[in-house]
């Protein structure tokens, strides 16, 4: 039922979720002129998904040709870097190599290559295990790719910088906001939420579920929305594991990525204040389950000393975990990024986004571009 009378107040553009994808995609359409507010549960931005994850700026070498994943980090990743040199966003283009261990792994460094040119990367080296043992003398591999497009980010500073960007076009951010449902109104949609433990309603033409882990139960709110259209969701943590020392490498190393696709392997990054953490893993869960599972710590000895055999017996430490949204189950094959607009379901001014994990954070700016085209007829 759509419910005709306008409450007190409108607000033209809704993004929930204040993650870096859904920071970017407000910062993004506050360049219509229009009203945008965006709301998240927690009082601070990107305490989710966004706060627990590696910060790498992905070269898009991994994912199928034509898939959302390919095109948006690709395009993404020049964005990004082209944003952090303009903003003052603390990166760095450190690269990354991509070893083989084995001969069996150098026949998947090629089937990397050619995934990488089918998406417009072509920028991959091959390292002989000479040149690795000159250039990364602690890292043991047969067989090396080079990426010298991946780097890290800051992404606290990045979605600080996105924030700013909002607010200078006039949009603003609700911490504490709980969406309780969202009905038919003659202005598009009326929110209904708690803000801080306090009601509060207001209409808008433009919707956006960004809620990351939260989107499917957003969605589950929306009436009028086909639940058919709405995907299972499937919590896959990732533990990182920090390691103590100087650190040991000057790339960020990966081991050759898991066939299932359900992760990239335990790799190795070192974020801007010099820390290198290991992971993250692939651990199918069936909630939000923050704790690291240190049970898990020898097999990252094992994987690791695959490509760093000298790391030594108790450098490593519980760190963090980070939960992906995925859309595949285990042992499902790989499954792309999912967005929908009025073409998949009907409603106009309503924009959804499941299953937003890597490279998220690499795709952000690519992401607000491609959901503000699908948008502009609702401005």
């Amino acid at each position: 039922m759509v419910r005709k009378e306008v409450p007190m107040d409108y607000l033209h553009t809704c993004v929930i979720g204040a993650g870096v994808v859904g920071l970017a995609i407000a910062r993004e359409l506050t360049r219509f002129g229009r009203d945008v507010v965006v709301l998240d549960r927690e009082l601070k931005y990107g305490q989710g998904v966004s706060s627990r994850n590696s910060e790498v700026i992905h070269a898009g070498i991994y994912y199928p040709k034509d898939s959302l994943k390919a095109v948006l980090c690709v395009r993404g990743k020049h964005l990004l870097y082209e944003y952090c040199s303009q903003h003052g966003v603390e990166h760095k283009r450190c690269g990354k190599l991509i070893v083989a261990t084995s001969s069996e792994e150098e026949d998947e460094l090629a089937g990397i290559v050619a995934k990488a040119e089918a998406n417009g990367v072509d920028d991959l080296e091959y390292w002989s295990a000479d040149q690795v043992s000159r250039e990364e003398p602690n890292v043991s591999a047969t067989l090396a790719l080079l990426s010298p497009s991946t780097g890290v980010v800051s992404s606290h500073d990045l979605m600080t910088a996105y924030l700013a960007d909002i607010e200078a076009g006039g949009g603003m951010f609700i911490g504490g906001s709980e969406v309780l449902a969202v009905d038919r109104h003659s202005e598009g949609f009326l929110v209904r939420c708690l803000v801080e433990g306090e009601p509060y309603e207001f209409a808008c033409s433009v919707l956006v579920n960004s809620a990351g882990l939260g989107a499917q139960k957003i969605a589950k709110k929306i009436a009028g929305l086909d639940p058919g259209l709405i995907p299972p969701l499937y919590y896959c943590k990732g533990n990182y594991f920090t390691m103590s020392g100087k650190p040991p490498f000057r790339h960020l190393i990966y081991p050759v990525p898991e066939k299932s696709g359900a992760g990239l392997g335990v790799h190795a990054t070192i974020d801007l204040s010099g820390q290198v953490k290991f992971g993250p893993d692939v651990e199918y869960i069936d909630g939000e389950d923050y704790a690291v599972t240190v049970s898990r710590l020898g097999d990252y000895y094992t994987a690791v000393r695959r490509y760093f055999p000298d790391l030594a017996d108790d450098q490593l430490s519980p760190g963090y975990v980070g939960i992906r949204p995925k859309l595949q189950g285990p042992g499902d094959p790989v499954k792309d990024y999912m967005i929908q607009d009025e073409s998949s379901h009907g409603l106009r001014g309503l924009v959804q986004l499941f299953g937003i994990e890597s490279p998220g954070l690499t795709s952000s700016l690519a992401i607000a571009e491609h959901v503000a085209q699908s948008l502009q007829d609702a401005y």
